[in-house]
């Protein structure tokens, strides 16, 4: 929790002390500490700002401040069935916010300080076919993260501007509709518009696509941990497939319902995958322009990795787009265009066993149709590809759901048994490596075989020795 609200909650357990607690009557003024949450109340709002996991201390603090002149006068006498009520009200007004904080992110482990930037881009040759007027032109918000100079001092950019967007995925996974709205006072490690990292050099871009319901900025732990590490990350907001895109304009687009539809969302996945062709074409500009990111973006070497629906749009992307040289889908089935195919890129999937699946509750037809979609792909591949499969991984342990609330993930069901730290750094560390070698053309020995560093990694490759970067 954040300092302020750590101090709120003393001052509240104080307070209720003051008021509960029999006092002899010399020591009546000491009642007057149930006044102390209310400065603390304000300050807190003011400098860190209020949040809904909050409401049951501020309740409080009004219902401690009222009860204080009448408790001090004598004229309220304790009841034992109001103390009770009174020790279960502060029980739930301290554990609320403390089960479900404003988290933090985990400090990347590479050289580079993180920059971000967020570009609106409208397809004019585009139509959007998720709306029913045939002038609507397919229109992105792509969130770019870059290698920056460090700039200790600047205010770190938050996780997600307006968290009430994201109420169709709170919704989707069984929780109150508000239960994100919070985001935007999460930090993240970057600096929005930080300065360009002054090496000259130019970067591997890598194109990210979030989930059913998801949004642009979910996989964010991991994007912060490969661009620290040489990397321009840009995530594609997909309007209509994410659970909700705010426009700069204000307009609000929420999540299609027939995205619930397998067969739609089945016809709609090549659309989606125009998306990246939009985000390239984009970024190329961008390049050439008067960007502070000119020059800099390396498109010859683009890798591209999504997870669940992204993975799929990945899958597609990949087969459709020759920009993009390496290929990462993370827990999901490919399409079957996708399998007809094949893919020509290096592929590396990201997964858990058959087992795992079944333990969290996929459907058998689910599982069966995950790992033999793989599994065709895999075999026929002309180059390189890698199977890594995490035994005890969730489906949201791909994401950075782990974070949200890591006292309730686990005991409620909402994230696998496996420990939380190693389910963040396993993809972490073996998606750095697949792209490593395959977009910088760097030794990577931990593709070279199963490592004893993770054991509990299920590994496989039909790798190709390291050599230059395709292209």
């Amino acid at each position: 929790m954040r300092p302020l609200e750590v101090a709120l909650l003393v001052a509240l357990a104080v307070a209720f002390a003051a008021v509960a607690a029999p006092l002899p009557d010399r020591a009546r003024h000491l009642r007057a500490a149930a006044l102390l949450p209310i400065p603390v109340l304000v300050a807190q709002v003011l400098v860190e700002g209020a949040r809904w996991q909050l409401i049951p201390a501020y309740v409080l603090c009004g219902l401690l401040a009222a009860a204080w002149p009448a408790r001090a006068a004598g004229r309220l006498p304790a009841a034992r069935t109001a103390g009770a009520l009174g020790v279960l009200a502060l029980a739930v007004a301290i554990a609320l916010p403390a089960v479900v904080p404003v988290f933090g992110f985990p400090r990347p482990s590479g050289p580079h300080a993180i920059g971000t930037q967020t570009y609106h881009w409208v397809d004019p040759e585009r139509p959007d076919v998720f709306t029913a007027d045939p002038d609507d032109r397919r229109e992105l918000v792509v969130q770019v993260w870059y290698p920056a100079e460090d700039v200790p001092d600047a205010p770190r950019a938050p996780y997600v501007e307006d968290g009430g967007a994201l109420a169709p995925l709170a919704r989707l996974m069984g929780l109150p509709g508000g239960a994100f709205g919070h985001f935007d006072q999460v930090r993240t490690n970057a600096v929005v518009g930080a300065p360009v990292a002054r090496e000259d050099a130019r970067y591997p871009v890598l194109l990210f696509s979030h989930g059913r319901g998801g949004y642009r900025q979910h996989n964010t732990a991991q994007v912060e941990e490969l661009v620290s590490h040489g990397y321009v990350v840009a995530a594609i907001d997909h309007p209509h497939a994410s659970a909700g895109v705010v426009f700069p304009d204000g307009r609000q687009v929420p999540m299609d319902p027939r995205m619930y539809d397998r067969t739609f969302i089945d016809g709609v996945i090549p659309f989606l995958a125009q998306d990246v062709s939009t985000a390239l074409d984009r970024l190329a500009a961008l390049d050439r322009s008067h960007d502070p990111l000119a020059g800099r973006l390396d498109l010859d070497h683009v890798g591209m990795f999504g997870v669940s629906l992204g993975g799929a749009v990945t899958g597609e992307a990949c087969k459709i787009e020759p920009r993009v040289r390496a290929c990462l889908p993370i827990d999901v089935f490919l399409p079957a265009d996708v399998v007809e195919a094949g893919l020509r890129q290096p592929v590396m999937w990201i997964t858990r066993d058959e087992a795992t699946m079944r333990r969290e509750g996929w459907s058998e037809s689910d599982v069966v149709e995950t790992h033999s979609t793989m599994r065709a792909v895999y075999e026929r591949l002309t180059g390189p590809g890698y199977i890594v499969q995490v035994p005890g991984m969730w489906h949201v342990d791909f994401s950075d759901f782990p974070l949200f609330a890591p006292w309730l993930t686990t005991p409620l069901g909402l994230g696998g048994p496996l420990d939380p730290e190693r389910a963040r750094t396993i993809p972490d560390t073996y998606a750095r490596a697949f792209f490593d070698r395959h977009l910088k053309g760097l030794p990577t020995p931990l593709l070279d075989g199963p490592s004893p560093d993770y054991p509990e990694v299920l590994f496989e490759s039909r790798a190709l020795p390291a050599g230059p970067p395709v292209g």
